[in-house]
């Protein structure tokens, strides 16, 4: 089955990092945006995997405060 998520990435030092802005914690890089898009597909195998074996808690989010200059 597919699904579609956002991938949010930029340029750093010649790299493309980026991360699916629906799953917390996926993030991944490439030489080439190709390359980012596999990659962050890999990292989102392995998270998945994780979670149906419960290796990893559920995040929470919480709104906070903070002062802007």
């Amino acid at each position: 089955m597919k699904h579609e998520f956002t991938l949010e990435f930029w340029e750093d030092d010649g790299w493309f990092v980026g991360k699916l802005k629906e799953v917390p914690g996926v993030f991944s890089q490439g030489e080439t945006l190709q390359e980012l898009e596999e990659n962050i597909a890999d990292a989102y195998q392995l998270i998945s995997q994780d979670d149906q074996i419960g290796k990893h808690p559920s995040a929470h989010t919480k709104g906070i405060l903070l002062d802007v200059a």
